[in-house]
């Protein structure tokens, strides 16, 4: 036998203290759960990549990109160029600025900068362009172009992002076009050297568009457009207040010299008496139609007017109309006190808004795919968002449709003009027309229609209780209004609801209607004798989940309640996002840019006092989708959720991440947690753990953004989105009643009487709320397919974590022609 020495007091104790310790930390080994509870799978590892896979952090090895910035600057600019200078560095790739756009292309010199990962930093929230941009003359000639061609050989740059409008992206095509004769040229007269041109022997062309007027055709939306209807409904909410007070009529001049779009959205998103746009002038006898519809807007007791105007609206003869004979007409014809706007440059400025900043951040990380996976035979394309999708488009289709628009309103060619825009446009003009212009019929159908909010508050309710009431009535039906929900239609809350009612709900956040999360089955007798009493034949239900799980109620009372036999339809309204069969909800943006407004704040206060990091907890029950999205807004080095499973190891690679983050000139982090990401790695638990490993390197803050979440005044896309819905669901619930309609009685009983009106990919479509069951987590209150989850990689990635990227999916390249619907189309 082996003597044991005998041990003193002191090392017995520390013996048994580290046995336990060891013991504890094998029964946690032991039990440390390797799939997330609610029967997610297992994390893919990143080693087992699709057949065919091409690793994207070596795609960039060995070449070099320049990104520029060129024409008008717009809001959501440096979120693409951030973008850009990341993904291409992860890639392996050189990233170069182009400083002063075209000018520094050709000047070279410290104009062509190379980009460091800290170089970006702190871009996001910026508006503008920091890189700069500016007209260029020299560029238009070929002598301006040869110097470009040099000093982007001399530097090995063979791959280009460019960031403008239709005129830069012309400019950059031309110069792709060129490309080999410049560099026989420069060979000839010694400029570079022959080697240098057969290394560079073709150069990639990739666009993204930056345009606040949204002007450039085969995209739905330019970067830098939604940030510009921000900061005009920030004004016109601001005017609203005081053309009340003082009964005034205002005349408000926005951009768009040759696109009407900014009018057109503002007139919708603020429930404009008249807009005028470029693409469709007014009749001859306009004068005589705008003075009549502000008196009968007055006499219906509202106390302001507001006129937009696009800053090139014309007649039908090309007659300009401007801002100022709009006021002498009114002040001149009716007397009123009448007031005069120009918005001006203050459209281009301000901080971006949190689409534009994921858009451009999109946009940014295709655009190297794009160029990176180029050839000699690849077309320079334009890459954009089509609905909620990537697309790549021909640059040179795309920028002569948009030539086509400007050409056919030179030639009075307006109808065309409408087409050309598209029929995003095109849905857009006819809703606004058919609020704005057409009045209830005296000729009644009939039919009664009632509409509730269901759920919690969101910001947009309002404006689609609008649209549905004032479509209704132009259809003819008489609307009635049901207050706090389901509960409100048991206890007979409803009431006849007019025209002149909902005036001015577009702009208002919340729920005037009243709304509460109460679900109908056990009032279905009340409910039942209610639509009786009230003479219901249908139902828009204006909501979130509750809404969803509300009417899948009903339809299964139909079978013993016949008054619940009424076509039924659910718009999805909760800023959560977590309704199934819709891409996107109303109040979900508004939201979003709470918390991103909310995160710049404190990542500015942690920019001062450094070494911080910020916990930040935000809404949305289990679905993930705020803490992502403004993770991907807000710059966030991690966003928790419960979709993706994390543990204790991912939660020590975080606090890893942040230590070495706070070695370079970035010091300061921030961690976006979904308030039920887990019911263990609590907001407090992360904020502890964060501060215990951080002592000496950074010290932690955490805050937990709560029902600010649900406030404030609804976003233009909100307002806009809301108005679009209740207009359609209205359209369709019409031809519902009609299509049930039997000797004077409605009877639906069919799984299509009962539907969802939601967003999809790239068009809005009405699903059987039945069939949506399968694709529903009761528990979790989820989808059990989200598409955002997608983009979460982009999030890792731009916060300079090492993980693969998942090219197998690309964005193919579309014709413009042929491009499929657009993100609003068949309203």
């Amino acid at each position: 036998m082996v003597a044991v020495p005998e041990l003193s007091p002191e090392a017995s104790r520390l013996l048994v203290s580290a046995a336990l310790s060891l013991a504890a930390l094998l029964l946690f080994l032991t039990f440390l759960p390797t799939a997330p509870r609610g029967g997610h799978p297992p994390a893919k590892k990143m080693a087992q990549l699709p057949r065919g896979h091409v690793h994207a952090e070596s795609l960039g090895i060995g070449k070099a990109i320049a990104v520029l910035t060129s024409g008008g600057d717009a809001q959501g600019m440096n979120a693409a160029v951030r973008a850009v200078v990341r993904v291409g560095i992860y890639t392996g790739a050189k990233v170069y600025f182009v400083h002063e756009g075209y000018q520094g292309l050709v000047d070279g010199g410290d104009n062509i900068k190379e980009a460091t990962w800290e170089s970006v930093s702190m871009m996001l929230q910026l508006g503008g362009t920091v890189i700069g941009s500016a007209r260029c003359q020299d560029f238009r000639t070929r002598e301006g172009r040869l110097k470009a061609a040099r000093n982007l050989v001399k530097r090995g740059i063979t791959n280009l992002c460019v960031i403008g409008g239709d005129g830069s992206l012309t400019g950059a095509d031309t110069f792709r076009a060129e490309w080999s004769s410049l560099l026989a040229e420069l060979v000839k007269v010694g400029g570079i050297t022959a080697e240098e041109a057969k290394r560079s022997s073709h150069l990639n062309i990739v666009g993204m568009v930056g345009s606040i007027d949204n002007d450039f055709c085969g995209t739905d939306m330019t970067i830098g457009t939604d940030s510009a209807l921000h900061r005009i409904m920030e004004i016109v909410d601001a005017i609203t207040t005081t053309a009340q007070s003082h009964q005034r009529t205002f005349v408000l001049e926005v951009m768009g010299r040759h696109c009407g779009y900014l009018a057109l959205i503002t007139a919708l998103a603020c429930g404009a008496d008249w807009v005028f746009i470029p693409e469709s002038p007014p009749e001859d006898d306009w004068e005589d139609h705008l003075c009549r519809r502000l008196t009968e807007t007055r006499l219906g007791g509202s106390r302001l007017n507001i006129i937009i105007v696009a800053e090139g609206a014309v007649d039908k003869h090309g007659k300009a109309i401007t801002s100022d004979d709009i006021k002498t007409l009114v002040v001149k014809r009716l007397g009123y006190d009448t007031r005069v706007t120009i918005l001006g440059h203050v459209q281009r400025g301000g901080t971006p808004s949190a689409f534009d900043r994921i858009l451009g951040s999109r946009m940014g990380v295709e655009a190297v795919m794009a160029l990176l996976e180029g050839t000699p035979e690849t077309p320079a394309c334009v890459v954009s968002l089509s609905g909620n999708q990537a697309v790549r488009l021909p640059l040179m289709e795309c920028v002569q449709v948009t030539k086509d628009v400007t050409t056919a309103m030179n030639e009075g060619r307006f109808d065309d003009a409408l087409k050309l825009r598209g029929r995003s446009f095109q849905n857009n003009w006819n809703v606004y027309k058919l609020l704005a212009h057409i009045r209830p019929p005296s000729t009644k159908s009939g039919y009664t229609l009632a509409v509730l909010n269901v759920g919690a508050p969101a910001a947009g309710m309002n404006a689609a209780v609008r649209s549905t009431v004032r479509i209704g009535l132009i259809h003819g039906h008489r609307m009635l209004a049901v207050h706090d929900g389901f509960e409100g239609l048991a206890f007979g809350q409803v009431e006849e609801i007019s025209w002149e009612r909902v005036g001015g709900w577009t702009g208002l956040g919340g729920s005037k209607l009243g709304t509460k999360r109460t679900l109908p089955k056990k009032y279905f007798e009340e409910i039942s004798a209610n639509i009786s009493n009230f003479g219901i034949h249908g139902l828009i239900i204006i909501g979130g989940f509750e809404a969803f799980t509300g009417s899948l109620e009903l339809i299964e009372g139909r079978a013993k309640f016949e008054e619940l036999c009424i076509p039924l339809c659910v718009i999805p309204a909760t800023v959560s996002n977590n309704v199934p069969g819709s891409d996107f909800s109303i109040g979900a943006d508004t939201a979003l840019n709470t918390i991103t407004t909310t995160c710049d704040r404190i990542k500015q206060s942690a920019a001062g006092t450094k070494r911080r990091v910020f916990i930040i907890e935000t809404m949305g029950g289990f679905c993930g989708y705020l803490a992502t999205m403004a993770g991907l807004a807000g710059g966030a080095d991690a966003a928790y959720i419960y979709e993706e499973h994390f543990n204790i190891h991912d939660l020590q690679v975080n606090v890893e991440h942040l230590t070495e983050k706070m070695k370079t000139t970035v010091k300061r982090g921030l961690v976006l947690r979904n308030e039920r990401c887990n019911e263990n790695y609590t907001t407090d638990f992360i904020y502890n753990l964060y501060s215990e490993e951080g002592k000496g390197i950074f010290d932690c803050r955490k805050n937990v953004l709560g029902h600010m979440q649900q406030g404030g005044t609804p976003t233009p896309f909100d307002r806009n989105f809301g108005t679009k819905m209740g207009a359609k669901a209205v359209a369709w619930i019409t031809g519902k009643m009609k299509e049930c309609s039997r000797h004077g009685r409605i009877f639906a009983n069919t799984a299509d009487s009962a539907c969802l009106l939601g967003m999809r990919k790239r068009s809005l479509v009405f699903q059987p709320i039945a069939d949506l069951k399968e694709q529903t987590d009761f528990e979790h209150r989820i989808p059990k397919e989200q598409w955002w989850l997608k983009l979460r990689p982009i999030l890792k990635i731009l916060a300079k974590y090492h993980i693969e990227l998942d090219t197998s999916e690309k964005a193919h390249l579309e014709h413009v022609t042929r491009k499929g619907v657009s993100l609003e189309a068949n309203i």
